[in-house]
């Protein structure tokens, strides 16, 4: 009878290694459709970061003049014309969920798209390898100076890339404190050393982080460090395309001296010869030929790599490309090229989208620039009066989102004969209380709600405050308890 082997039989040796042997990547410059939207990508996305809080908005008098700002210290978030309070964390919760949707139907149509041209450790890198291949030249001049060691040109060269690579890391946690505070006002005080040790604390951090995962890092962040390749692996599906080569047409692989040869002699020979031009320009430094693999981000630049190749040798382009496992099958079945980039997966997804974000547009159309909250005293709970009345007491809490001041009044319904009087704030109005609500900011009041009943009241009554702009008629109300002793 044959022994079955257990893991406990097996020697450390056996498993091999946990992770794989550091391989530096000399990426090799490239140039095609794919490279273009990625520089012109890159360039939008590090303009929108850098320049976007040196936009301003005006707001009227007094309020922030920036487009984008967290303003921690004050609890506002503005955005262009949108200012959000504390109380509407949801809306980041909806963005949060309209971003996950999106990744998903990206994925759903065409692979890791935010990974290969849009996340920022991408763009980074990219611009980092830009700055590299400028000043040390392409890959293989690179390779070449690495194999011959440290001369006084190389370590000249190392210490300009490095001194960039920090200036680019610099600026980028700098930018990012700027969303934090009025931006002229920040880089005047960052510049003068009079800014908030906080904001410098931040910006080595950011600056440190820039450097270190851009610079050294890389693909490693990819690969090991980055959760998205494992989740999206989950959320594919067989129609989804992703960049392929497309072995149907590539394979037999052979140099392009046979494949001439063998052609000339009537044989059929697949398009790869095996230039290794797609590995060259690879910012992973993975073999697209292998198959699906954790490191490729669908960059696309071996796409470009291939299309070089292929025009020069006189084949077709695209022996790299956008496609699916299915149309190569179909392919070698003799069959024509399939591509459903609406199916029920993208429908679902884009139906999500849709709604989500309809329900964060009305939301946010629609939502109350007037808002109260109010909190019924415990102790005591009530209190009878010498005449027989029974008075309770709240703290009322009215938010006033708009720019200017208001005059509020302020009513009690639900309990007949109710009566409201607000503790030390003199009423502008005789015959209800009203008081002027300041611009963009929280009131807190304490009302006295005094009734006499006519006959016998229910333990607990419920009681609606509402509060009334008196100019624009806006209103908001809130619901608590008015109870007997």
């Amino acid at each position: 009878m044959n022994k079955i082997t257990t893991p406990d039989d097996l020697e450390a040796d056996d498993y091999g290694p946990l992770y794989a042997a550091y391989k530096k990547v000399y990426p090799q410059s490239v140039s095609g459709t794919f490279r273009s939207i990625k520089w012109k990508l890159m360039a939008v996305c590090l303009g929108i970061y850098y320049f976007l809080p040196f936009i301003r908005w005006n707001r009227g008098v007094g309020a922030p003049s920036q487009a984008v700002l967290v303003d921690l210290p004050n609890s506002r978030f503005y955005f262009f014309f949108i200012e959000l309070w504390p109380q509407e964390v949801y809306y980041f919760t909806g963005l949060l969920i309209l971003a996950a949707l999106t990744l998903f139907l990206m994925n759903a149509v065409g692979g890791r798209i935010w990974c290969g041209y849009l996340c920022p450790q991408t763009v980074w890198t990219d611009l980092f390898y830009a700055v590299e291949r400028l000043i040390e030249g392409d890959r293989r001049e690179r390779m070449k100076k690495v194999a011959e060691g440290y001369t006084l040109q190389r370590c000249s060269e190392i210490v300009l890339k490095h001194s960039i690579w920090i200036m680019i890391a610099w600026w980028t946690g700098g930018a990012w404190v700027l969303y934090f505070n009025d931006a002229p006002t920040l880089v005047k005080e960052l510049v003068t050393f009079q800014a908030p040790m906080l904001a410098y604390i931040w910006i080595v951090i950011l600056t440190f982080t820039t450097y270190v995962l851009a610079g050294f890092m890389r693909e490693q962040v990819c690969v090991y460090m980055c959760p998205w390749p494992r989740i999206q692996a989950a959320l594919t599906d067989e129609w989804a395309l992703n960049v392929t080569y497309k072995y149907d047409r590539g394979e037999e692989r052979t140099s392009l001296k046979k494949a001439l040869e063998r052609r000339s002699h009537g044989e059929t020979v697949g398009d790869c010869i095996d230039c290794r031009q797609c590995v060259a320009v690879c910012p992973t430094g993975i073999d697209i030929r292998d198959g699906a693999q954790l490191g490729c981000i669908q960059c696309g630049l071996c796409i470009d790599a291939c299309d070089t190749v292929m025009t020069k040798i006189g084949r077709p382009t695209r022996l790299i490309g956008y496609d699916n496992d299915i149309n190569i099958q179909r392919r070698l079945a003799g069959k024509s090229e399939i591509f459903k980039l609406i199916r029920p997966r993208t429908i679902v997804y884009a139906a999500l989208i849709a709604g989500v974000g309809s329900i964060m547009l009305y939301a946010l159309l629609t939502r109350s620039l007037l808002d109260i909250n109010v909190l019924h005293d415990r102790n005591p709970i009530a209190v009878k009066l010498s005449d027989g009345s029974i008075r309770n007491a709240y703290t009322v809490r009215l938010l006033n989102k708009r720019g200017f001041d208001r005059t509020i009044a302020i009513d009690v319904e639900g309990v007949s004969g109710a009566v409201a009087h607000v503790v030390g704030v003199d009423s502008i109005t005789p015959d209800r209380p009203a008081i002027v609500l300041g611009r963009d900011q929280t009131t807190e009041l304490r009302v006295l709600v005094t009734a006499k009943p006519a006959g016998e009241l229910p333990k607990s009554t419920p009681l609606t405050f509402r509060v009334t702009d008196i100019g624009l008629g806006e209103a908001a109300s809130a619901t608590d308890n008015f109870v007997t002793p």
